[in-house]
């Protein structure tokens, strides 16, 4: 079942996409003292993403990722974090599965769902761990 109707031409760019991605991913590596450090991974392939954020005044001024796994999950942590430089906290809780899916531009099987959606759940896992925690507490 298709989500989006695309032509043969707009598959291989996005293919040739999610490749590049995948070969030349942006933002990757660690950060020294993040504010946030999140790693998930998806024990059915064997996919890791961890995610370093560093947050200032409520915004996310630098983010990196590491990893390694098959080329959705690489290529969607990639993209992922391109889109998230720059992006209030707030904002970056509110994306969701489709805005992922979207970025990636073709259909995901059912099968690969997760290792395209698994650095979302590392976002919103680490995002809303950092929203419980105040460090002026003891």
């Amino acid at each position: 079942m298709s989500t989006r109707a695309g032509t043969a031409a707009d598959d291989q760019f996005y293919r040739e996409y999610i490749l590049d991605h995948y070969k030349n991913p942006r933002n990757f590596g660690r950060l020294e003292n993040p504010d946030i450090s999140h790693e998930e991974d998806n024990p059915l392939c064997g996919d890791v993403i961890g995610m370093d954020f560093r947050v200032k005044d409520g915004v996310i001024e630098d983010i990196r990722f590491h990893g390694r796994g098959c080329a959705i999950s690489q290529a969607s942590a990639s993209l992922l974090t391109e889109r998230l430089k720059g992006l209030p906290l707030e904002d970056a809780k509110k994306i969701g599965k489709a805005d992922v899916l979207g970025e990636l531009g073709i259909d995901i099987s059912p099968a690969r769902i997760k290792c395209a959606l698994l650095s979302l759940k590392v976002l919103k896992v680490g995002a809303y761990g950092l929203a419980g925690n105040d460090e002026d507490e003891e």
